[in-house]
């Protein structure tokens, strides 16, 4: 009887701790690993892509209800690069990114939801001076799992589309035939591999010191 009352009471305790939330983790970027990209329609004909290589970001993830998640993400416009050098430095200047007084893209999510086996996260974009709100499609994250130097990392995608010329990236001429030099449309994808921030462990205070009792005098 004792026994079987025991079994049941540790049962118990087992499915009440596996019940219990996790807790929210947070993550960094792996610049290493990620990619930021982009791609826009040249001359109505093709699509040309290209990358910002310096880019940071923060994700908190809480597997007990994603739609809690939170993503913030940095990224250096300076950095752009599509493999031609002149068009880069085009880029830079003042009729696109005017990196000079505009050094950073920022995105900070606002919320996030389910939609179906993926999220839907949608924030706050702020590019060349001028913020709107975006949505991105996201896949993942991954479940976590541990790389050969011990770091304890996960992976997520994510991609959407948006019209250059609501930031004020207006640049782009029309040819005698009639076609567009730069699409409007800008596509962007993420590619993130997440590294687990682990907390250093909290030095362990040292008891007071007990100062030496005299013994009363008599």
């Amino acid at each position: 009887m004792i026994s079987t009352f025991s079994r049941s009471v540790r049962t118990f305790a087992l499915v009440a701790l596996a019940s219990l939330p996790a807790f929210a983790a947070n993550y960094t970027v792996d610049g290493a690993h990620s990619r930021v990209g982009f791609g826009v329609k040249h001359m109505m004909v093709t699509t040309v892509k290209g990358d910002f290589k310096k880019f940071s970001g923060t994700v908190v993830i809480d597997d007990a209800d994603l739609t809690k998640s939170t993503v913030k993400v940095e990224i250096e416009t300076a950095s752009v690069d599509t493999g031609v050098g002149k068009r880069d430095e085009h880029l830079k200047s003042a009729e696109f990114f005017d990196v000079a007084k505009f050094p950073k893209m920022t995105f900070a999510s606002t919320s996030v939801a389910k939609a179906g086996d993926k999220l839907s996260i949608a924030g706050d974009l702020m590019l060349h001076g001028v913020t709107k709100p975006v949505t991105l499609t996201v896949e993942g994250p991954s479940k976590e799992w541990t790389n050969p130097w011990g770091q304890v990392v996960r992976g997520a995608s994510a991609t959407t589309k948006i019209n250059r010329k609501d930031f004020g990236l207006s640049w782009g001429p029309v040819t005698e035939a009639g076609a567009v030099v730069v699409g409007d449309e800008v596509s962007i994808e993420l590619e993130l591999e997440l590294t687990k921030v682990v907390e250093a462990p909290k030095a362990a205070e040292k008891p007071a010191e007990k100062k030496d009792e005299k013994p009363a005098k008599k």
